[in-house]
């Protein structure tokens, strides 16, 4: 079930949830074609920080390997799948169902997704 229109929005079971947007290819591949689909959870409407709103929703990306600039704070749970991030200084974070991680405005360096990843996201 999933009440996007509510005062709370939720999708009940994000594991398997499959009424996704097609978000088009990772840009900038350097091994495989990742394509990524999601669904919009809420996104409050304030111009005045310059589209730049908090966000919240679901992200779904298939196998392959690209450079990644993560403009601003950003909170993933990841929920299904499998994904290497490695710094540009050689940090290694490995992401499993069950990682949480919180990648800070400007963070930088490469992500190869192993197995088709799914993560509940929040942008701010």
């Amino acid at each position: 079930m999933t009440n996007l229109a509510s005062s709370a929005p939720h999708i009940t079971d994000a594991t398997t949830f499959d009424d996704l947007a097609d978000w088009g290819v990772q840009p900038d591949g350097i091994e495989g074609v990742s394509k990524s689909s999601g669904r919009l959870l809420y996104k409050r409407p304030d111009p005045s920080v310059g589209g730049n709103s908090p966000e919240t929703g679901l992200w779904v990306c298939t196998p392959g390997k690209w450079p990644l600039t993560i403009p601003r704070d950003e909170f993933c749970h990841f929920i299904a799948g499998r994904a290497t991030y490695v710094r540009d200084d050689g940090e290694t974070i490995e992401v499993r169902p069950g990682t949480c991680v919180h990648f800070t405005a400007g963070w930088s360096g490469v992500c190869t997704v192993h197995e088709t990843i799914r993560n509940a996201y929040m942008l701010r």
